[in-house]
């Protein structure tokens, strides 16, 4: 039947484009090429023994449309024909997810929209700088309307040069964008049953995970019936996908593409073997679907957002709203609208940041929770924030009204006071959140944004619970003189995340950009001291010193932005090597265990688990005992490929924890918070 349509539909064409009369609209006698093909690169000056992304970036004619690497029951794909310098070698093509076709019975996989199939260009390694690397490609392809067909080729050249690898900011947003329409990796293994003409598909997938119009695109072909009708749905944590099975006899394995949603797709490998049929329930419902995961994910993200008031930079501001509070000074009303306030300042960051998320990914940038922190004119801010935070708490001066942390009340105050703790929370990822932001990004814009304000209402729910709840508040200390020892402790953390945070600008820009950095924060300092001196005089806090810290903050931005940023180093792993795809792959092809782990310096549940469990001793020797190869990627600077390698895993950020097993076809995904005895039995 394929290579019957197709020679019915390519005879159409040619007859239609001898200038045959009665011809429909758009005609293919239109100025061509119907289908425009541009070889794009993403770095014009590739280095030496590395890899290149090239695109065909191809835009259809309105009403015309290409086909897919498997055309279904007519058509053919593009046929590709390079001419490579010397050594150099290329990839086939990985194509976005198509649309299907249906025409007289005919199913057909295309592309009616703009799409951009992507190859990987291997360059020779020892090639001196300034090379010429001359890329040449013929291609013939069909391009089709719904009436008529007709063949298309095209030359298209590219001329690299041997450099440093540099990328363009907007070549790289772009590329981007194009990878983010390939399907994903499946999470784990599938398996297919064709029996009695029918076949029957098992795909792993999470029962809280969206699934809208959900369909098998086959890559294999023989295997499916492409004009079948198919029926997806859920069985537990799994989607069975049956359909009619094709002509060809059922031997394995199975490759093709799931749509899950608009624009999301994963990519399926299925082996022969037995599936048991599904028991259809109501979860097949896709909006149903949603519903349970957003819930999911919003429970996670509140249990996620209450365990980050432990962390260092967020209990101090908790404690002292909580003790201001107590001290009695206002009444149900007053406590309660102050508790709301918080709360609202909270959401309202979360918010802005998971917007932000959201948009930066549309636009096809890989971007995660705490991405702001990969920028190192974010964390100088929030290093001289954090340290006036501290003076403030050590007594040296008081913020003029509304205040931070101060004690003096009122809704302005309470929603900075909420602002200011969610934003300086956010470098944290602890246990349910990484699972439940990972689910957002999957998830309907609306549904992710509850999500994120799911994170913010956690984050908010003690104080918002000590504003509602007299009983909590009759149960905090009697305010006293204690009080003002107790602040002055409070200092001690907030002073450990200026540590902490002056530590990660040293990461990022060298030593000499953390000496900027502290440089700035000692200024701010003499700046927050002479203040100080005026208040205690009785005197306001002094247009010129706000003139003057805005100063500080302004220069310390501006130095930021022109520091050179070093290289990263892996942990302090026996034989741990910086983490690439490629070396991933050439170390299970040795049949090695591997334990890949992405982490950043700002990520505080990461330092601890590699202090706690990874960099030990006894993690050190049952890795070397079983012969755990080690694999380290580091996001602190925001790598774009790890960050599409992390969202492929379902995780919006850092910490992520891989476990490959020999011959498995999928990772272990370890907790979020791991232990020593947890990773010595990884091997055995």
């Amino acid at each position: 039947m394929r290579a019957f349509g197709y020679v019915i539909m390519t005879m159409l064409g040619l007859l239609a484009w001898a200038g045959a009369a009665g011809a429909a609209e758009p005609s293919p006698n239109d100025p061509g090429p119907h289908l425009a093909i541009r070889l794009v690169a993403e770095t014009t000056q590739p280095a030496a023994g590395s890899e290149v992304t090239l695109a065909l970036d191809t835009t259809p004619q309105p009403g015309w449309h290409g086909y897919w690497e498997n055309p279904g029951d007519a058509g053919f794909p593009a046929k590709l024909d390079w001419k490579l310098p010397a050594g150099a070698t290329i990839s086939p093509p990985r194509y976005p997810m198509p649309g299907t076709l249906l025409i007289a019975g005919l199913m057909n996989y295309v592309f009616e929209t703009p799409y951009a199939p992507l190859v990987t260009l291997k360059i020779p390694a020892g090639l001196a700088m300034g090379t010429a690397l001359p890329i040449k490609l013929h291609a013939q392809y069909l391009v089709c309307t719904r009436e008529v067909c007709v063949p298309e080729q095209a030359d298209l050249t590219l001329a690299l040069t041997v450099g440093n690898g540099a990328i363009d900011p907007a070549t790289r947003t772009r590329f981007d964008g194009w990878r983010r329409a390939l399907p994903r990796p499946l999470g784990g293994a599938a398996t297919f049953q064709a029996s009695g003409g029918k076949l029957r598909i098992a795909i792993p997938y999470p029962a809280s995970a969206p699934l809208d119009q959900g369909y098998f695109f086959p890559v294999t072909t023989g295997l499916v019936d492409y004009a079948a009708p198919q029926t997806v749905t859920r069985d537990g944590d799994r989607l069975v996908v049956e359909t009619k099975a094709g002509g060809a006899g059922a031997t394995g394995p199975l490759a093709g593409v799931l749509r899950v949603g608009a624009g999301q797709a994963l990519a399926i490998s299925a082996t022969a073997g037995s599936v048991a049929a599904s028991v259809a329930s109501a979860a097949t419902s896709p909006a149903r679907g949603v519903w349970s995961a957003t819930l999911i994910a919003l429970a996670g993200a509140l249990l996620g957002g209450l365990i980050l008031n432990i962390m260092p930079c967020v209990f101090p501001i908790l404690s002292l709203k909580a003790l201001s509070l107590a001290r009695g000074h206002l009444d149900e009303r007053q406590a309660r609208h102050e508790a709301l306030a918080y709360t609202a300042g909270v959401v309202a960051v979360c918010l802005a940041l998971g917007g932000a998320i959201l948009g930066l990914r549309a636009g096809g940038s890989a971007v995660g929770w705490a991405f702001q922190l990969q920028d190192a004119r974010v964390v100088i801010v929030l290093l001289l924030l954090t340290v006036a935070l501290s003076l403030n708490l050590g007594g040296l001066f008081e913020i003029p009204t509304p205040g931070f942390v101060n004690s003096k009340g009122g809704a302005g105050g309470a929603f900075a006071t909420g602002a200011l703790a969610a934003f300086i929370a956010t470098p944290c990822t602890g246990p349910f959140m990484g699972a439940a932001l990972g689910a957002a990004l999957v998830l309907p814009w609306p549904a992710a944004l509850a999500v994120f304000a799911g994170l913010g209402i956690g984050l908010a729910l003690p104080f918002l619970a000590i504003g509602f709840v007299p009983a909590l508040r009759k149960r905090l200390p009697r305010p006293g003189a204690w009080m003002e020892h107790f602040r002055r402790w409070l200092s001690i953390p907030m002073w450990l995340t200026a540590l902490a945070l002056a530590w990660v600008l040293g990461r990022q820009t060298g030593v000499d950009g953390m000496t900027l950095g502290l440089c700035a924060a000692l200024g701010l300092a003499l700046m927050l001291w002479a203040a100080g001196r005026r208040q205690k005089r009785g005197l306001g806090f002094g247009t010129v010193t706000l003139v003057l810290l805005a100063g500080i903050t302004i220069w310390g931005v501006a130095v930021m932005s022109r520091t050179h940023r070093p290289a990263t180093a892996t942990a302090q792993v026996e034989g741990a090597e910086a983490f690439s795809e490629a070396r991933l792959a050439a170390l299970r092809a040795q049949g090695r265990p591997v334990f890949a782990y992405f982490t950043a310096d700002w990520c505080l549940t990461c330092k601890v688990n590699e202090k706690a469990a990874i960099e030990t001793d006894a993690t050190r020797a049952a890795f070397a005992q079983h012969k755990v190869a080690v694999l380290v990627g580091d996001w602190t600077n925001g790598d774009a490929a790890l960050g599409r390698f992390i969202e492929a895993h379902n995780r919006a950020g850092v910490p992520l924890y891989l476990y490959y097993a020999p011959g498995a076809a999928e990772p272990q995904v370890l907790p979020q918070v791991l232990t020593p005895g947890m990773l010595a039995g990884l091997g055995g």
